[in-house]
């Protein structure tokens, strides 16, 4: 399936996050429209103890290895020429970085000759994960949107609206990290999930201090924690992104599948249909987050919530098909 004369030119975007590593694979047909040709997802969990210890665990890098090589073969199967890989929240953090960078080195290089990972600041990933979410929302451009990317180390808040100035803040709360910080049992103690609800608080007062939620008009929700929350909350027997992407839920009832899947155990979660097996030990965390904000839109009167299975991903393969080959 190799790159071909005739054949409209294919890029690609990876997303690695303190979880999942994942790919997007599209080409940009002679009308100009992009054609999207394969989506994947591996949880990877990345961000294993490096809360705690500072640094990437050896069997996490390894986990990494393991999934750059499937994704390369692949890319270089799709004839792919060119590739932008992001790295976001644990990768900023890690002593031992470096070992991460190589890996990257290796494989993308297969790609496009010294391609490497590159890391994302936390605004550049909130921009992109705005760009990315509302690229099928109608009319975004006509209202206050407010994209909110829950990931494993940290949650970004984008605000976009008519005759303002974006505004975004990316806080230190994630799925992983606070699971790994405060909920040590599953389910968690009343203990660990007032220390972890009084974070968030303290965290969601940061956020409201560098961006202003009040005006919004509408919520979307993105990645892994939150599309998960949509199909349980939709009650799909699996996991379906069709049904899933563009789907508008009452806050209220996103709000109490979060709360109802923070009292479960692992196994009780992936009872659920759409539960990824490794997301269920750390998807209590998230819950937390959720809870946190839309308690707060609640009470501004917002009812709904709109959840978009395109984020990051998008926005990062928008920019690689921007740039000169």
């Amino acid at each position: 399936m190799g790159q071909h004369e005739s054949q409209s030119p294919r890029f690609a975007a990876i997303d690695c996050g303190t979880n999942s590593i994942r790919l997007l694979i599209s080409e940009r047909t002679p009308d100009g429209q992009i054609n999207e040709l394969n989506r994947d997802n591996i949880i990877v969990r990345l961000g294993q103890g490096v809360d705690a210890t500072g640094r990437f665990a050896d069997e996490a890098l390894q986990r990494v290895d393991e999934a750059l090589q499937i994704y390369a073969d692949r890319m270089v199967e799709y004839g792919v020429v060119d590739v932008m890989m992001g790295a976001t929240s644990a990768t900023r953090d890690a002593a031992n970085r470096e070992e991460f960078f190589d890996i990257t080195r290796r494989h993308l290089g297969r790609v496009r000759e010294g391609a490497v990972a590159q890391v994302i600041s936390g605004e550049q990933e909130a921009e992109l994960s705005f760009r990315g979410a509302i690229t099928d929302l109608p009319d975004a451009q006509d209202r206050t949107v407010c994209v909110i990317d829950l990931g494993g180390g940290s949650t970004e808040f984008v605000v976009h609206g008519p005759g303002r100035e974006p505004q975004a803040f990316s806080a230190d709360m994630g799925c992983v990290r606070l699971t790994e910080r405060f909920l040590h049992d599953q389910p968690p103690a009343e203990q660990q999930v007032a220390e972890a609800r009084a974070f968030v608080a303290e965290l969601m007062e940061q956020v409201r201090s560098h961006v202003d939620l009040r005006d919004v008009d509408q919520v979307v929700g993105v990645a892994g924690t939150m599309t998960t929350l949509a199909a349980i909350t939709l009650g799909l027997s699996e996991y379906d992104s069709r049904a899933i992407h563009m789907a508008t839920l009452p806050l209220e009832e996103f709000r109490a599948t979060a709360r109802n899947l923070l009292g479960l155990t692992p196994p009780q979660r992936c009872e659920y249909g759409p539960m990824h097996p490794g997301r269920a030990d750390v998807i209590g965390g998230g819950s937390i987050v959720v809870d946190a904000f839309t308690s707060q839109f609640l009470d501004w009167g917002l009812s709904e919530i709109t959840v978009s299975e395109k984020d990051i991903l998008d926005g990062m393969l928008a920019e690689v098909m921007a740039r000169p080959l």
